[in-house]
């Protein structure tokens, strides 16, 4: 289990970073140190509206198109940063602990679905050419996806190239039944389609999945529900490996107020039953303490 931390940049996860339109530095819990987040979805347009979503969507974006040659030129901005030390000297960032001060990954996250930019197979090139010429190679190039678009020609071809650069899938996986999908993910998108692609990524590759749980209307998820997603990951399971399961709750400002976090001891026993019921590592995620909710 990962117990809560004060970090002040865990709960600062903003997509922006001075006058950069598509990249940005986060100290990730999940990650245990730091990211640099790619985001090609400036436009704040997805294919999910996921009940729980942390987007700003109130504030205009400051751009809705994505320039590969601007992106790849912020990447290297950050990155000299990160090596210099500089990033670490700005108030954001200056409070993070030591043993978090290194870069873990780049991870296409940001404001939507990576996977529905059209560009996404040459974005991948343009992130592993800066993070080699950089002599980064211990950085992973991660996918924070929710796996609706994985099928495509062109994402999976992506997906390949990442594989042969220390890639990894985090594969977004929130509920076990259809009608907790339509309640929560909020998407023309059909859970057969999801569970599908992830089926067909654990194949070729051990994939994370990263799972939203929460209390809608105050209630948390009710056992059945929790069985099924312990039943679908146990599908999972039998097509390919998991690398690991992530289970955190709401711990920024959501799009639904009636989404909530789940109590220290409600995300531990769903943490058990989840240990109990598959062979891959479960990491749990804690929402912010009982006096800041």
């Amino acid at each position: 289990m990962t117990r809560r931390t004060t970090v002040p940049a865990f709960s600062d996860h903003r997509r922006d970073h001075g006058e950069l339109l598509y990249v940005y530095p986060v100290v990730s819990r999940r990650a245990g140190g730091l990211s640099i987040g790619i985001n090609l979805n400036p436009d704040k347009v997805c294919n999910f509206a996921c009940a729980y979503c942390q987007v700003d969507h109130q504030t205009p974006p400051r751009t809705r198109t994505v320039d590969l040659d601007v992106l790849e030129s912020e990447l290297r901005e950050v990155v000299e940063q990160v090596g210099s030390g500089e990033l670490w000297t700005l108030p954001r960032f200056a409070s993070t602990p030591e043993p978090l001060r290194r870069l873990n990954d780049f991870a296409f996250s940001g404001d939507g679905e990576p996977t529905t930019y059209s560009g996404f197979e040459e974005a991948v090139e343009r992130v592993i050419r800066v993070r080699e010429e950089a002599e980064l190679v211990h950085a992973k190039v991660v996918l924070i996806t929710d796996a609706a678009c994985l099928h495509h020609a062109h994402v999976r071809r992506g997906l390949s190239r990442m594989d042969d650069a220390m890639g990894e899938i985090w594969g977004k996986l929130d509920v076990g039944t259809a009608e907790a999908y339509e309640r929560v993910n909020r998407t023309l998108v059909p859970f057969k389609r999801v569970l599908k692609n992830l089926a067909e990524a654990t194949s070729v590759r051990p994939i994370v999945i990263q799972t939203m749980m929460l209390r809608i209307n105050g209630h948390p998820p009710p056992p059945q529900e929790v069985q099924a997603y312990v039943a679908r990951l146990q599908e999972l399971e039998e097509r390919g490996a998991l690398k690991e399961i992530h289970i955190y709750t709401v711990a920024r400002t959501p799009m639904e107020p009636w989404c909530t976090p789940l109590s220290d001891e409600e995300l531990d026993a769903i943490v058990a039953e989840v240990t109990e019921g598959v062979s891959a590592p479960v990491r749990g995620f804690y929402g912010p303490p009982e006096g800041a909710r």
